[in-house]
């Protein structure tokens, strides 16, 4: 099978993989979810859904550090990667010996993409059919309105929030939250004044990958004290495989929370 990612680099697939390595947390969960348990030889140290099935693999370093070693025991007909998430000396050290395809996401739509052509190449396109449908018919109902200004923060000293093309972006516009750092591109760096001047209404923390808790809560709002600071859960925001047949009923819960907070402020 010859076939292009979504990077639009062609990857021949010699046969009906048997042996696959993932290189990224919410892709191994979805290849577990297609049923994939049997076939999936490697993970990273990062993959930690679903847990009990997972102990059973062998872990191949983190996202952007292979073992390369580990990798070669494993003799995998392929290995799933993302651009974003891996590095890229690795991946083409990798593609020099094996089958590896890569996602691009940036979007809900493109991750959609990702889960059915990845069961083009496994042979599980029912349940990654099924998958997706659940997923589309799920955010179909969300419909949220809210436009509230906000700053979503994933990473602590330096302060860094998201912009435009990342995946956290679109689930931010789905949700009805408006990204007070959409003009910026991709993860920037953002300074106190920088956030002072933003005058967001809503600040979220999430729980990855810096792993923000109650405690930061107080400091947000002293920088900014009339703003609602919430923490979020980061892998329902930034996780784009099967991770989605929650999102969409997290985010509902979250919009009317954030809903009934700031009318209780006003």
């Amino acid at each position: 099978m010859i076939v292009n990612d979504q990077m639009g680099f062609e990857v021949k697939i010699p046969g009906l993989p048997q042996r696959i390595i993932s290189l990224v947390p919410s892709q191994t969960e979805l290849l577990f979810d297609l049923g994939l348990k049997d076939k999936i030889v490697g993970i990273t140290k990062f993959c930690v859904h679903p847990a009990q099935k997972i102990k059973s693999k062998s872990i191949i370093g983190g996202t952007k550090n292979f073992h390369f070693d580990v990798i070669d025991s494993l003799k995998p007909d392929l290995i799933i990667g993302n651009k974003e998430e891996n590095y890229q000396a690795g991946v083409l050290q990798l593609k020099e010996k094996y089958p590896v395809w890569m996602s691009d996401i940036s979007n809900l739509t493109t991750a959609l993409s990702m889960i059915q052509q990845i069961g083009v190449l496994t042979s599980t396109q029912n349940k990654s059919q099924n998958i997706t449908q659940k997923i589309s018919d799920s955010f179909q109902k969300l419909n949220s309105n809210l436009n509230v200004p906000t700053a979503y923060f994933i990473w602590r000293e330096p302060f860094m929030s998201v912009g435009q093309n990342t995946f956290i972006q679109d689930m931010l516009v789905k949700c009805g939250f408006r990204n007070v750092f959409a003009s910026q591109y991709r993860y920037p760096e953002i300074t106190a004044d920088q956030l002072l001047k933003a005058q967001p209404e809503l600040i979220l923390l999430s729980s990855e990958p810096y792993p923000f808790q109650e405690k930061h809560i107080r400091e947000f709002q002293e920088l900014c004290p009339n703003a609602l600071v919430k923490l979020v859960d980061g892998e329902v925001f930034s996780w784009y495989g099967s991770r989605l047949l929650y999102s969409a009923a997290y985010f509902k819960k979250l919009v009317e929370e954030v809903k009934n907070e700031l009318n209780h402020r006003n």
